[in-house]
């Protein structure tokens, strides 16, 4: 088998069971691997460290499917721990309409697979070498496992390109899903088009905290920025929300949020749906002095990398100052960054800044964390990449 050696004081993250290898970890590779073949990881010292996935394009040069010596990475390792990432979702996402996520790639030791469910459909994505390669074999233990009318491939991500992968798009296996597809949440419905949609089409790590708004809309005016589809929206009209007014650029997720409402019974005179870049809305909100008694902030991810944190945290500072001067005393504010390199004190430190420059005291009623079906690894601490806050502003 091919192998990798560490350099000398590298290994301790492996020891740790990391399950990444960077580029300049390496001391050399004995053999010529593959493009996402399987390769024996040794310590310098030649310790025996793990298996794992070799990714020559990638700054993540290796990433490690086992750290156990006798463990063979061949189909039936991919279907022990397939068959244990699905059934430890059970009861979670259980009925014809349900949705959410089977398998979260390296918290559930499938390092760059992602599946989805969504009702009778999977939506799949290969994000890294290793499951590139094995795809062949991962989509026909999923056809075995769940019987899914079909299965859609959603590897259209920047992140495969860093693996030296072209994005791709199709129905590998069974039926094409429809143009949009009904899910339930909760007492809640959405329509979803997985085909084009953000992320696998919805974004189900949010599941939880749409489902933590209601407690707090009745009888409240809210503002939903960056609302997609209009998620949070529907959660806060399900909570007896007076009016809600939804913020978004895309004009056919505008058009899908727009048909949630119809579907879910709510009357289309309490929403209002506006197309715009949510900085110039808010700003434009704060100059006609409008307020509101609940603001939602769910942006998308301001930080892909280091070089991009210092613009991205005062990217997220700025929407935060803006919220808080819209919101009335009393007001509540549910916040979110989905940037992994923006860990949970920062953000806060962020939040708390933007707050004191808009000249308001807030306190903290709860955090919030993607849901139980993305689990982050103990050793993964990246997997934790969502947290947010429900702050109260006086």
């Amino acid at each position: 088998m091919v192998s990798i050696v560490l350099k000398p004081g590298r290994e301790k993250s492996l020891r740790r069971h990391h399950p990444w290898i960077f580029s300049g970890a390496i001391e050399s590779v004995e053999g010529d691997p593959r493009t996402g073949e399987t390769v024996e990881i040794l310590a310098s010292e030649r310790d025996f460290l793990g298996f794992g996935s070799y990714s020559p394009h990638s700054q993540i040069r290796v990433r490690v499917w086992t750290f156990q010596t006798d463990q063979l990475i061949d189909p039936s390792f991919f279907r022990v721990r397939m068959d244990r990432a699905i059934q430890s979702r059970a009861g979670y996402g259980t009925g014809k309409e349900s949705a959410c996520r089977l398998i979260n790639a390296e918290s559930d030791g499938l390092p760059g697979l992602v599946v989805d469910k969504y009702g009778e459909f999977l939506v799949c994505q290969f994000l890294s070498a290793g499951s590139e390669y094995w795809k062949e074999e991962i989509l026909l233990q999923l056809h075995q496992i769940l019987s899914p009318a079909g299965i859609y491939e959603r590897s259209d991500v920047e992140v495969r390109l860093k693996e030296g992968l072209e994005p791709r798009t199709g129905t590998p296996w069974g039926e094409s899903p429809p143009e949009l597809l009904l899910i339930k949440e909760g007492t809640c419905r959405f329509l979803v088009d997985i085909r084009k949609g953000q992320k696998t089409g919805f974004y189900l790590d949010q599941r939880d905290n749409r489902q933590a708004l209601i407690d707090f809309a009745n009888g409240r005016s809210v503002l939903n920025c960056f609302a997609y589809t209009g998620g949070f929206g529907i959660s806060a009209l399900r909570g007896g929300a007076e009016r809600v007014t939804d913020v978004e650029s895309s004009p056919s997720a505008i058009e899908i949020g727009i048909r949630n409402v119809e579907i879910n019974g709510f009357d289309p005179r309490k929403v209002d749906h506006l197309q715009g870049d949510v900085f110039q809305v808010l700003r434009e909100f704060r100059n006609s002095n409008r307020c509101f008694d609940l603001i939602v902030l769910d942006p998308p991810k301001f930080v892909d990398s280091r070089t991009q944190l210092l613009r991205g945290t005062r990217g997220y500072k700025d929407i935060n100052l803006l919220a808080f001067k819209l919101l009335r005393p009393g007001g509540i504010l549910f916040t979110f960054s989905c940037s992994g390199l923006v860990p949970p004190d920062l953000f806060q430190k962020i939040v708390a800044d933007a707050a004191l420059d808009a000249g308001r005291e807030a306190q903290i009623l709860r955090t919030l964390t993607q849901g139980p079906d993305h689990p982050t690894s103990l050793n993964f601490p990246e997997g934790a990449y969502l947290k947010g806050l429900i702050c109260r502003a006086s």
